[in-house]
């Protein structure tokens, strides 16, 4: 279930909001009735980023064991070529 606030509870709820992202789900909060942030646990968040961590890590190790590199371009062009079901070329 979405839980959303005021932004308000942060500064005078804590302890309540603080309970809830302990759960797992993060809390939305918002100001004048429009989104402004998210608060989530420490879990949570390392959840949601361990996996690119390790993949930037892996492409750190690939990138010192090689002189060759590439443009921002043919690193698009290879993901979107991976998208549509291509092969992609090194």
């Amino acid at each position: 279930m979405t839980r959303i606030r005021p932004v308000s509870d942060l500064r005078n709820k804590y302890t309540q909001i603080e309970a809830e992202v302990q759960s797992g789900e993060p809390v939305f909060l918002t100001k004048n009735g429009y989104g402004s942030l998210v608060v989530m646990s420490v879990d949570h968040y390392d959840a949601l980023t361990d996996e690119v961590e390790r993949k930037l890590d892996y492409a750190d190790r690939q990138a010192e064991m090689t002189s060759r590199r590439y443009s921002h371009q043919e690193v698009f062009d290879a993901m979107r070529d991976e998208l549509d079901g291509k092969r992609i070329q090194a």
